[in-house]
């Protein structure tokens, strides 16, 4: 865990400090914004996706399958379309995070009244319905996307990836106390969800409320979540290589060591991966491609080692 913070705080030293030219004052100042956005991030998805992988009784299961990135691109494209680039842009970067905020948040909040609303429901069925919903986004994004002029295609595309470049102050301000707020939730649930980790009979033998614990871990979930990927747009992969790195460089089920190491290597990822991009590909690409790339090839080997097994 020491290591792992070292290794954060090197990364944030790296990425403020290398190639730093002009007005000092300037350009830390600007990455410093950069930096703090990528911590926030990092953190968020880690924390979000071990808690989650822990409740699903999967290790190859994210937030991302239950339809978060596809509804956000949904959102962006069906207000591009039906309003047109001018009000989209004239919202502010404010009113957009507030209503992409909402929405997620509002989505995984049904999906979780669906799934408790009757006993015979489980985490498999929200997982199901996380999926189709999610290829149901997906399939309604590219509908309306072909329909878009070219003008708000462009538009669109610059919403599409996240984004660390252009992060607002006052958005990564609210983002980082919802963000530490939801993190403090799951303190007091961490010994806890190492029983609910062996299954749901064992769980309420030992006298653990599974129902409760779980339904609980999905709300904060799903803040995490929604509010990262309202700040900067989505990267369905980084949950997948966060929580399975962390799993391997601390083999432990338990999640006071698990969810803060978590937090830890998204850290990590986030500024490294955004410093290779600014100084190895120079800003030609962007985070979220490298990491779908790199996360892609990770989930298929994953799932080919799960077939082994």
């Amino acid at each position: 865990m020491v290591a792992l913070a070292a290794l954060t705080v090197a990364a944030v030293l790296a990425f403020g400090f290398i190639d730093l030219k002009g007005s000092w004052e300037y350009a830390l100042g600007l990455r410093a914004r950069q930096v703090a956005a990528l911590l926030v991030v990092g953190v968020a998805v880690g924390a979000s996706s071990v808690v989650f992988q822990t409740i699903a009784g999967s290790r190859i299961l994210t937030p991302g399958v239950m339809g978060f990135d596809s509804l956000y691109l949904l959102v962006q494209t069906v207000v591009v379309y039906v309003f047109g680039t001018a009000t989209f842009l004239s919202l502010g970067a404010q009113n957009r995070f507030l209503v992409n905020l909402v929405l997620l948040t509002m989505f995984g909040l049904l999906l979780f009244r669906w799934l408790f609303r009757r006993s015979s429901r489980n985490l498999f069925v929200l997982v199901l319905i996380g999926v189709v919903c999610g290829s149901l986004f997906a399939a309604l994004t590219s509908f309306a996307s072909r329909l878009l002029s070219p003008n708000d295609y462009l538009t669109l595309q610059d919403v599409a990836f996240a984004s660390f470049t252009t992060v607002d102050a006052d958005l990564l301000g609210v983002t980082a106390v919802i963000t530490a707020a939801a993190c403090l939730g799951f303190v007091p649930l961490l010994r806890r969800l190492d029983i609910v980790d062996l299954g749901h009979d064992t769980a309420t033998g030992l006298g653990v409320g599974y129902h409760r614990v779980v339904l609980t871990s999905l709300v904060l979930v799903t803040v995490l979540v929604a509010s990262s990927t309202a700040l900067v747009g989505p990267m369905t992969f980084l949950g997948l290589i966060v929580a399975n790195l962390a799993r391997q460089l601390l083999p432990t089920h338990r999640h006071a060591v698990l969810v803060p190491a978590a937090a830890l290597v998204g850290a990590i990822c986030t500024v490294l991966g955004q410093t290779v991009v600014v100084h190895v590909f120079a800003l030609t690409t962007t985070l979220s491609v490298v990491v779908n790339l790199v996360g892609g090839l990770y989930f298929l080997y994953l799932l080919m080692r799960t077939a082994r097994l």
